[in-house]
């Protein structure tokens, strides 16, 4: 159905919402927006499935449809028309930029345990691949991805920007790919490395989780505290871990320098941010990662769905449910 593709193209690049004053808003814009896609997918006998890639789907039977991915294919070629996977952005508000790049710095640490929940791409082009995030390896092949460098000032940011620019090997800041990177449009900082979060709630759980982080690093950047950096190499090997294993394998405890559970550093994760909680009247929706370690990411119950049939069909299906089960 050429047609309805067209129609939606906007959708195929980029499903946005609206700036949320808080994680209950933010909620209802999420059900509104899954509501609307829903309701036009059927209306063209479609379906809806929301993962960080199709179980099946091969890329090169796939049309680049959106004028952006027709204009990164220009660039990245082979690399971006293979690119058959979704992630979710959240943006969490911060005018201070100097702000922005201290907690950019700082987020490494906490970024692959956030990847670890989120993770829903266990299958690719028919196989079970063996990762919990697949979607992440076919993103890795991108320039500029992954954990970014630390910066000192937002000063030197700019001077990396400013001489990609000049040097052509970018046209702006949107063409930086980060795991978290300050946005180019907006005062903000942009989180990138989740995949695409499969029930509502666990798309909730994670906006709000990243939102918790950021508060409580302010509170200790205002008391002249702050998080041990790490080296980038370290937070790279916690970040394959949750790639491989996801909620069921073993991250580093950096700080002790020993591997941990996942599990056990969620719920230190959870620990470390009650004191802002109440405040931001998040502590459901952060809890909630104690469902998610409960029930499985969404990887997990994919998978279970397939051991259970022999049946990728099944797992479409699974997850065409999941999609909808909020809504």
């Amino acid at each position: 159905d050429l047609d309805f593709a067209k129609q939606m193209e906007s959708a195929v690049h980029k499903v946005g919402m609206p700036i949320c004053a808080d994680i209950k808003e933010a909620r209802e814009q999420l059900l509104r927006t899954r509501n609307t896609m829903l309701e036009l997918a059927n209306a063209h006998d479609f379906k809806l499935a929301a993962a960080g890639t199709h179980p099946f789907s091969r890329w090169e039977k796939t049309a680049l449809l959106s004028s952006h991915y027709r204009i990164m294919a220009g660039d990245a070629e082979m690399i971006m028309r293979r690119m058959l996977a979704f992630g979710m952005h959240v943006h969490i508000g911060i005018e201070d930029r100097e702000l922005a790049i201290d907690v950019m710095n700082t987020m490494g640490y906490v970024l692959p345990h956030i990847l670890t929940l989120s993770t829903s791409s266990p299958f690719w082009r028919g196989r079970n691949t063996g990762l919990k995030s697949y979607r992440s390896v076919i993103w890795r092949n991108f320039p500029r991805t992954g954990t970014p460098p630390i910066f000192d000032t937002w000063a030197d940011y700019e001077y990396l920007l400013s001489t990609l620019i000049l040097a052509n090997s970018l046209e702006d800041a949107s063409k930086i790919w980060w795991d978290v990177r300050p946005s180019h449009f907006y005062p903000t900082l942009e989180f990138r490395v989740c995949d695409m979060c499969t029930r509502v709630e666990e798309a909730v759980c994670m906006a709000a989780t990243l939102q918790a982080i950021v508060a409580k690093l302010w509170k200790l950047r205002r008391d002249n505290l702050t998080f041990r950096l790490y080296p980038m190499a370290l937070i790279s090997e916690n970040k394959w871990r949750a790639v491989r294993y996801g909620i069921q394998g073993k991250l580093i405890d950096l700080g002790r320098g020993r591997e941990v559970r996942t599990r056990t550093l969620i719920h230190a994760l959870v620990d470390f941010l009650d004191d802002v909680l109440d405040e931001l009247g998040t502590r459901t929706e952060v809890e909630y990662a104690y469902r998610i370690l409960e029930d499985g990411t969404s990887a997990d119950r994919q998978l279970k769905v397939f051991e259970e049939t022999g049946d990728l069909g099944a797992v479409v299906k699974h997850l065409i449910r999941e999609t909808a089960m909020d809504c």
